[in-house]
């Protein structure tokens, strides 16, 4: 077994996203994300990057490749997905993003893909979303009420984090509010 299928749900599973409709090429794909709209916006990879991801998602068996011939220029892969591939998309998209550090790239990789799915699968991304943030606060509220007193220096890094994730919260509300019925794509 290779050691991406049995490692967590990473954020270059949003790649598999890209497939999830049609075959496309890497360069198509890179070409999308060198554009300053949409994901683009947000994620920003070296084509080399890009295509060690793929090559990486191509061998956990998520993804297989064809090569098109193009007459006398050189041959081209083309990408589509697998039914593994379809399921590990799918396990990652409805998996909450599991740390506030990783919420800007991961959570809006994931609202925009929901957002081909529809309004159900936006509000349910966001409901599940707000869920683990609820359960981060929690914890971060305990910890802070043991370091308050002690340690003021680590207080105060908690409570970073707590004001990390309340914003966070008051953003998903919004997303709630303004994409509840919407369609993103």
């Amino acid at each position: 077994m290779s050691p991406m299928v049995s490692a967590p749900l990473t954020l270059e599973h949003a790649l598999l996203g890209f497939l999830r409709q049609r075959a496309m090429y890497p360069y198509e794909i890179y070409q999308t994300l060198a554009q300053a709209q949409e994901l683009g916006r947000v994620w920003h990879l070296k084509q080399s990057q890009l295509y060690a991801l793929l090559a990486r998602l191509e061998e956990a068996g998520y993804l297989s490749t064809t090569t098109e011939s193009q007459g006398t220029r050189p041959p081209r892969k083309v990408m589509t997905l697998t039914p593994s591939g379809l399921a590990a998309f799918d396990r990652w998209l409805r998996t909450p993003v599991a740390h506030g550090r990783d919420f800007r790239l991961e959570f809006l990789a994931k609202l925009f893909f929901a957002g081909q799915a529809g309004a159900r699968a936006v509000s349910s991304l966001i409901e599940r979303q707000l869920q683990a943030c609820h359960s981060w606060l929690v914890d971060l509220e305990a910890q802070a009420a043991v370091l308050q007193r002690e340690r003021q220096y680590d207080w105060l890094v908690v409570q970073f984090r707590i004001y990390q994730i309340q914003a966070i919260v008051s953003w998903l509300d919004t997303c709630a509010a303004t994409l509840g019925t919407a369609n993103l794509s």
